[in-house]
């Protein structure tokens, strides 16, 4: 399959028409290039708050309800677009009011006839202390005709168990939509997807957001580079590498994998992290410490 990670800017749109117009000749761009899978980044939905006006766009509060009023409608034309150029397209994440108090922070997943959802698992400090996103329902394994995907958000993917449990569930490609607002941030994201490729010895795809969005102060700042990494091993880059943006240049970035090359290395490789998972239980059960004597100057 071909694979397109976005590298997304969000902008102020002014109207419905321009979001659509503007989600329409991405996805129309990335499905030119062959891609069969795109993968849009945590909290890209946001450049739908300044459709309600910019005094809703840059208040914490009322920017959640702005987007999430307008998902039906989003997810409507994710739904078309799928089935227009018979893709499978991963929403970018937005916060949802799903029955609860508070939101939830929802990645949707399209294919052609289908869809369903992702919600995030742990909250950053940012969204547990200022904004009040809330953890939503438990992790989805989605099997479909490309393979067997898993969504992790952003932090979510700094988590081995989470990605684990999705692995263990039969996850071959995982999804990382990220949204980092520093360096460090898209660092952190990014040594946390790299890992679980090795050691679930799979396809993980990083979608960031890039770029300035002052209009809109929980997304304000973006940094970060789209990229398709795997396990530095048999039929993979040795850097673990598949493919990479520059660092905040927007646009899509692409990768040909198959589902076969997963399969070989985690039977065949120079190492067996996916296989020897498992032996770590019981080495862990006991840690023994061992004092030694202060030394003398």
């Amino acid at each position: 399959m071909r694979i397109a990670a976005a590298a997304y800017p969000l902008e102020p749109l002014q109207s419905w028409g321009a979001y659509q117009d503007k989600l329409s000749a991405w996805v129309a761009q990335a499905a030119g290039q062959g891609a069969d899978l795109l993968v849009f980044p945590e909290y890209g939905a946001m450049e739908l708050a300044m459709i309600a006006g910019a005094e809703a766009a840059g208040d914490l509060e009322r920017a959640l309800h702005a987007v999430s009023a307008l998902i039906p409608e989003a997810d409507a034309l994710h739904a078309r677009l799928a089935a227009d150029h018979g893709v499978h397209i991963l929403a970018a994440s937005a916060p949802v009011f799903a029955g609860g108090r508070r939101p939830v922070n929802r990645a949707r997943l399209f294919a052609p006839g289908q869809a369903g959802h992702q919600d995030k698992q742990i909250m950053t400090r940012f969204e547990r202390g200022q904004w009040d996103v809330a953890p939503g329902g438990g992790l989805t394994l989605f099997d479909t005709a490309l393979g067997r995907i898993g969504v992790l958000i952003c932090y979510d993917a700094e988590f081995p168990l989470l990605a684990r449990a999705l692995v263990e569930a039969g996850a071959e490609i995982l999804l990382v939509p990220s949204c980092t607002d520093s360096l460090a941030g898209y660092w952190r994201v990014r040594i946390g997807a790299m890992a679980r490729a090795l050691e679930s010895q799979c396809i993980v795809v990083q979608a960031p957001t890039v770029g300035p969005a002052g209009w809109c102060p929980p997304v304000d700042e973006n940094v970060g580079a789209a990229a398709i990494y795997g396990p530095p091993d048999l039929g993979f880059p040795a850097t673990g590498v598949i493919a990479e943006g520059a660092l905040d240049r927007p646009g899509w970035v692409y990768a040909t994998v198959a589902r076969d090359d997963i399969a070989r290395v985690r039977g065949g490789g120079q190492v067996l992290n996916h296989a020897h998972w498992s032996e770590q239980a019981r080495r862990v059960r006991n840690v023994t410490i061992t004092p030694f004597a202060a030394m003398r100057p």
